[in-house]
């Protein structure tokens, strides 16, 4: 894999981990609702660093294989699997002494579209092809 692709999927997992972790942030100022057993901060980098280099993984292979097309190919697959991963909160038990289930949705169904969003972000800095 390319240098410039394993650093963007670094820099996207880094950027999306910090939206995360501020999101979270404020949802608990607003709701009061401490999710912290199922999603605190070690998970939350966890996840989004190896989302965005899983991503990246994804990427490279796609524009390998599909020259001319990998790019959209790629784009249009992880917006399709961020809207369709949401569908993991919803159904996701929590355990019995969390005050507060209903909340959790919304906190984490905004949190599945932070790789994508940090991906198409930094899209531009790590971009091959530059308009001189």
């Amino acid at each position: 894999m390319g240098k410039k692709i394993f650093f963007h999927g670094i820099s996207a997992g880094i950027l999306s981990a910090t939206a995360c972790i501020i999101f979270n942030k404020i949802y608990f100022f607003a709701t009061e609702a401490d999710f912290s057993k199922v999603l605190n901060i070690p998970v939350l980098i966890g996840i989004n660093i190896l989302a965005c280099l899983v991503a990246a993984i994804v990427y490279w292979l796609a524009i390998k294989w599909l020259p001319k097309s990998g790019e959209i190919f790629f784009n249009f697959a992880f917006t399709i699997l961020s809207f369709a991963s949401v569908i993991i909160p919803i159904y996701f038990s929590l355990p019995l002494d969390i005050k507060y289930p209903e909340l959790f949705p919304g906190l984490a169904v905004p949190m599945h579209f932070f790789p994508a969003l940090a991906w198409f972000t930094l899209q531009p800095l790590f971009s091959q092809d530059k308009v001189s």
